[in-house]
């Protein structure tokens, strides 16, 4: 019914995370019983974003398994055979109550201030009754009979929980009047037609665990174990809205982020770890990772720290030389891609000079696309920029051209922001430039055709001193 968002993403990651740690499998079953709500390419999305992410399932609907097919869309006849057994067994009746009738029964409720429930009125239809409504071509959908004595289970998360479903709720649906199950009873099946054997999922099912429990008792099935996750959430404690859009993973991949600043941010706001550190990889998780440290406590999502998780993996991965040559090459098409109808000069797309500029402004950035902005659009495009231009600001142009490239190729080894701020001040007092301020505006300008930006110290350092010299060279000849 809709894309991957973080709160899917983080019940996804555990699930992967305790499939991983227990040698088990790590399935993607798409629930779309409900067609109404079925949104167009959600279901490829969600497995495209799973790919994305690196917590690819084992069996799903575009890989296949041994308990397929995936989509519960094409077992109807799976849930029609096992609604017909609970009838047969009278777990189950059909009901012929219309939707008129169900929607005045909710709105009375609502009036009394009460709970809506179905108050079970079909559920007293002698055979000979169904019988006759059947043969009048009345539209019926098949309930579930809830019985008292509900049995306490043990969640992996919240303990031991009981819930008298019966005392609180009308018989739920199982089967609907177009032939689709409800998820209450297309879960059950499909669960044990897989031979699941752990579910993680939402804290928002657990009161519905006790229903499904009373399921498999009328099946005569063994549950699977259960573990409900506690809710993901705001900063502020309000729950996380898809309407506010930001929160898809569509929108982090299309950003730039990375996937494992994601998978590290939403289990370092949660729990189940042994340590809460920053900056894990996937392996790190999957093995620390312990169920039993999962606490009932909801997990509170500060978005603002997102850059600095980004930061620590982008780092990571300019550090890893393997994991550096994907982010040259993303490197060199987000170039193209932003200051492609500019001058780009092939030297500064070369693999060489791109592999300095990552090393370079490591730690210094939180997305590979913070390095095509504004502010660092001098290292891609060559300025324009005349000798004339320079010696308006200073008539020591010349002789600090000179000066500079003279310094620069005598540090080509290596060179820090702090020692060439000293050596250009010593520089200064030689080039006969009275004022610095001056002799740092002519530089900024030669080196990157602006009069603000970083500090002329930084752009020769990211530029390095091959680049600078060249470009002072240029401007100086133009």
């Amino acid at each position: 019914t809709g894309f991957l968002h973080l709160g899917g993403l983080r019940t996804a990651l555990y699930n992967y995370l305790f499939a991983r740690k227990h040698q088990g499998r790590f399935v993607l079953r798409v629930e779309d019983t409900d067609q109404s709500r079925v949104v167009p390419g959600a279901a490829e999305g969600i497995e495209d974003m799973l790919e994305w992410a690196g917590i690819p399932p084992d069996e799903s609907p575009r890989r296949g398994g041994p308990f397929g097919p995936y989509r519960q869309s094409q077992r109807l006849d799976l849930y029609q055979r096992a609604s017909r057994e609970l009838l047969e067994t009278g777990a189950a009746y059909r009901c012929f109550c219309s939707p008129q009738r169900l929607e005045l029964l909710r709105k009375e409720a609502l009036r009394r201030q009460q709970t809506p429930r179905y108050d079970n009125r079909c559920r007293h239809l002698t055979p000979k009754e169904v019988a006759e409504k059947l043969s009048q071509g009345l539209e019926c959908v098949v309930r579930f009979r809830l019985e008292r004595g509900a049995e306490p289970f043990q969640d992996l998360v919240y303990g031991w929980s009981r819930h008298e479903v019966a005392d609180v709720e009308g018989d739920p649906v199982l089967l609907k009047g177009d032939g689709f199950p409800t998820y209450h009873l297309a879960n059950v099946v499909d669960d044990h037609a897989m031979g699941i054997s752990h579910v993680l999922r939402g804290t928002e099912w657990l009161t519905s665990t006790a229903k499904h429990l009373l399921l498999y008792r009328a099946f005569g099935w063994e549950p699977p174990q259960f573990g409900h996750l506690p809710l993901l959430l705001n900063k502020d404690g309000g729950k996380l809205s898809k309407r506010q859009g930001d929160i898809f993973l569509e929108r982090f991949a299309r950003d730039g982020y990375m996937p494992e600043a994601l998978l590290d941010i939403v289990t370092h706001c949660g729990s189940g770890f042994t340590g809460n550190q920053m900056g894990r990889t996937l392996e790190e998780l999957i093995l620390q990772f312990e169920i039993g440290r999962i606490t009932t406590h909801s997990a509170l999502l500060d978005f603002e720290k997102l850059p600095e998780f980004s930061r620590i993996h982008l780092s990571r991965h300019i550090e890893d030389e393997r994991l550096r040559q994907k982010l040259i090459q993303e490197l060199q098409l987000l170039v193209e891609q932003v200051y492609g109808d500019q001058h780009v000069d092939k030297e500064v797309l070369e693999k060489s000079y791109v592999e300095r500029v990552l090393l370079l402004r490591k730690g210094h950035v939180s997305l590979l696309k913070d390095l095509v902005s504004s502010d660092y659009s001098y290292l891609w495009v060559r300025p324009s920029v005349s000798r004339q231009q320079l010696q308006t600001i200073s008539a020591a142009a010349d002789e600090i051209g000179k000066l500079v490239t003279g310094l620069l190729r005598r540090q080509a080894a290596v060179f820090t922001v702090e020692e060439l701020n000293k050596d250009l001040r010593g520089l200064q007092k030689q080039s006969g430039e009275p004022k610095y301020s001056s002799m740092m505006k002519l530089l900024r300008l030669a080196l990157s055709g602006k009069e603000h930006g970083p500090s002329v110290a930084e752009m020769m350092v990211t530029l390095g001193p091959s680049e600078a010299c060249e470009r002072m060279r240029r401007a100086l000849s133009s």
